[in-house]
């Protein structure tokens, strides 16, 4: 499996000029091996481009991914990141969610097709990044 970050999916969803290409090969190229998964915060990340519950499944659907829930250990990793990165002089307040993402991925010892790699990376060191 690999846990397909939010970024991805909206390069394809929104045609990303500069993105799209590379995102959309990624994902038809993992997913002919492995299954696509999304969770809670990448659902809610999404939603956000859509107007209805609705809009979001079907597009969900097309893509082919799965929705997998976050267990208490995500959480607890992810808040722990979310320290360090704190302590680290971290600033900004709304990266939370990529450190659940990073935590799922971490959990689940999956890949994490992502374009930002550099919190991942720094955060959770054992996560194999699929990154341009």
């Amino acid at each position: 499996m690999v846990v397909v970050d939010t970024n991805v999916l909206l390069d394809v969803l929104n045609s990303n000029p500069t993105w799209l290409n590379w995102s959309a090969t990624q994902m038809i190229n993992l997913g002919k091996a492995h299954q696509m998964i999304i969770n809670p915060i990448i659902y809610a990340e999404l939603s956000i481009t859509f107007v209805t519950v609705a809009e979001v499944e079907e597009s969900i659907a097309n893509m082919d991914l799965a929705m997998e829930d976050l267990p208490r250990e995500v959480a607890f990793l992810a808040g722990k990141a979310f320290l360090q990165y704190r302590r680290s002089g971290g600033t900004r307040t709304n990266v939370l969610p990529d450190f659940f993402i990073g935590a799922h991925a971490a959990y689940l010892q999956a890949p994490l097709l992502t374009r930002d790699a550099r919190r991942y990376a720094t955060y959770f060191p054992t996560v194999r990044l699929i990154t341009p």
